[in-house]
């Protein structure tokens, strides 16, 4: 894509896997709640490229969206713990704002960071721990209804809907990213439910870098490496997006420690 890419939310964790991992792929415009220093900017990219603003502000985001092709849109309160009054602000207007203005500039298409909290409620007490292992064969596929286990997960599935209704209604591509356990390294230490759903750095800034460059119309994926344990199908992403992870939790034990091959 030769426009710009707006990352909103880029000093955060899964917006700092993007840009370590594919920096030097893409124009960027970043933008974020607070400055950032110099070492979370990848090459080539300088203070001029960076917008200090909110999501909620329609002007503020109406400057940000101007000549860019693509938004990844990462931006909110992370916490699974949230209140009701900081997701209704953070995530839910200000992911109305971001498709709203997206659409008024004329961008081509959003990538939105949904979580697996959007579903957490699948996870019930009859299916656990079954569902994390490898001889369990339940899958999530995206074809599912919402299923929320808190206020956050409410907050991604209202970011799905309205994906769906920016797609249908203006024709923009929109593809949903239901992001499971990211960490850096190695997958999540003593947690088999982190295991099954792990996502490495460098499958995330492929799977973004896919979201940008192929074509879609409304699309809900699984954003998780190809865990030999997993519970969300990853085929849809692979299929339109094009998506080739490389990471398995099973190259590791439970504690996180790489198996040495024999």
């Amino acid at each position: 894509m030769d426009d710009p890419v707006l990352l909103t939310g880029a000093g955060g964790r899964v917006g700092q896997a993007i840009l370590n991992g594919i920096g030097d792929a893409h124009e960027w415009r970043l933008l974020d709640r607070e400055p950032l220093s110099s070492d979370r900017l990848p090459a080539g990219v300088d203070e001029d490229d960076v917008i200090v603003a909110d999501v909620t502000d329609d002007e503020e985001m109406a400057e940000a969206m101007a000549g860019v092709g693509a938004v990844v849109h990462l931006a909110g309160d992370p916490r699974p713990e949230a209140p009701w009054n900081s997701v209704l602000e953070n995530n839910i207007d200000g992911t109305q704002t971001v498709f709203e203005t997206a659409v008024e500039a004329g961008v081509e298409k959003v990538a939105f960071a949904s979580s697996n909290h959007a579903v957490s409620a699948y996870e019930t007490d009859a299916r656990t721990p079954e569902m994390y292992r490898t001889d369990d064969d339940y899958r999530l596929d995206g074809t599912e209804l919402p299923r929320p286990g808190n206020l956050y997960g409410v907050s991604k599935a209202a970011g799905e809907t309205l994906g769906r209704y920016y797609h249908d209604a203006e024709d923009l591509s929109v593809v949903c990213v239901r992001i499971g356990n990211l960490t850096e390294g190695h997958p999540p230490r003593n947690y088999e439910r982190g295991q099954a759903m792990w996502l490495s750095y460098r499958d995330c800034a492929h799977l973004f870098d896919r979201c940008i460059r192929a074509d879609y119309d409304y699309e809900i994926v699984y954003g998780i490496s190809d865990n030999e344990r997993k519970y969300y199908a990853i085929d849809r992403a692979k299929e339109v997006l094009g998506y080739d992870p490389q990471d398995d939790s099973a190259a590791y034990t439970l504690g996180g420690d790489p198996i040495e091959e024999s």
